[in-house]
């Protein structure tokens, strides 16, 4: 299994400074490009590649959800990626059920439903998939469904060499002491956090501290979502401290991808990418003028 939080050489320069982390772009970035049929799932790569000049994505299911075992689909999609130099790095997984139900037998079928994805990463050659921690009751049972879900999914992708990330991304997840008293239950290698700048909502409507949440996940992280919304005049998010969040990131050893979620409206799709774009690079100038390495 690779390992994804090494800070890397550029190729062909043994002294030049590697770059303190990189940038993907997930695709929900263009979510409304994609449901609006006017961009094919299978032109996301070259549109990552053209458009924004990022050449590592991040699938979401939702957008080939009946693709998972389409062997052609895959071939076609993979072949389109290799030619252009795209990297997929992860498939982010949702409506499979609940890792975490209280229902053993929906419990078992939310487990087997993410096997395609596992599989269909693989082939993709991506090093993980993406999972919700959803369930219900009280903190202490959600943790023991959540975890034994989780745990039987992670040995399942182990077999297949990826891992199985979780993503606060609402109710309890959305509680960084919380998600990470999960993983260390599940005890597993493979088995990890995808900290996202935002979806710190917990269920009952607070929000929890996202610097608190997002320092809290990181040891466990295997990716980041730069999530951003809306920008002021200097081009920062208007709600996520990014010079902030990005020092959380690289204390925690992390020099992996981070991928650009653009969710906004204020800026259409293609403006809102660029400018969280142009934020994590002129964030990563300014941190690696300040890197002692």
């Amino acid at each position: 299994m690779p390992v994804y939080n090494c800070r890397m050489t550029a190729p062909g320069s043994a002294t030049s400074k590697p770059p303190l982390f990189q940038i993907s772009l997930a695709e929900w970035s263009l979510h409304r490009s994609l449901e609006g049929g006017t961009l094919p799932h299978l032109d996301f790569p070259q549109a990552a590649r053209r458009d924004y000049g990022i050449d590592v994505i991040e699938l979401v299911n939702t957008f080939f959800k009946d693709k998972a075992r389409d062997q052609g689909y895959l071939t076609d999609f993979k072949k389109r990626a290799d030619d252009l130099g795209v990297q997929v790095l992860l498939i982010m997984c949702d409506h499979e059920g609940a890792l975490g139900d209280v229902d053993e037998t929906k419990r078992t079928q939310a487990v087997e439903n993410h096997y395609k994805w596992v599989e269909a990463a693989q082939f993709l050659g991506c090093h993980s998939i993406r999972v919700n921690a959803q369930s219900s009751g009280s903190a202490d049972e959600q943790r023991s469904l959540v975890a034994d879900g989780l745990g039987r999914l992670a040995e399942f992708a182990a077999k297949a060499g990826l891992n199985v990330l979780v993503e606060n991304h609402g109710g309890l997840s959305s509680d960084g002491a919380w998600l990470v008293s999960v993983i260390k239950q599940v005890g597993l290698p493979n088995c990890g956090t995808l900290p996202d700048f935002g979806n710190f909502k917990l269920a009952d409507g607070a929000e929890y501290d996202r610097y608190q949440g997002v320092t809290e996940t990181m040891p466990f992280a295997k990716a980041v979502s730069a999530k951003a919304q809306e920008f002021d005049a200097s081009g920062n998010e208007v709600r996520i401290d990014y010079r902030r969040m990005m020092q959380i990131v690289l204390e925690a050893g992390y020099h992996g991808y981070v991928g650009i979620e653009y969710s906004g409206d204020k800026l259409n799709e293609p403006e809102g990418i660029l400018a969280t774009k142009k934020l994590l690079e002129t964030v990563r100038d300014e941190l690696s003028r300040e890197d002692p390495l």
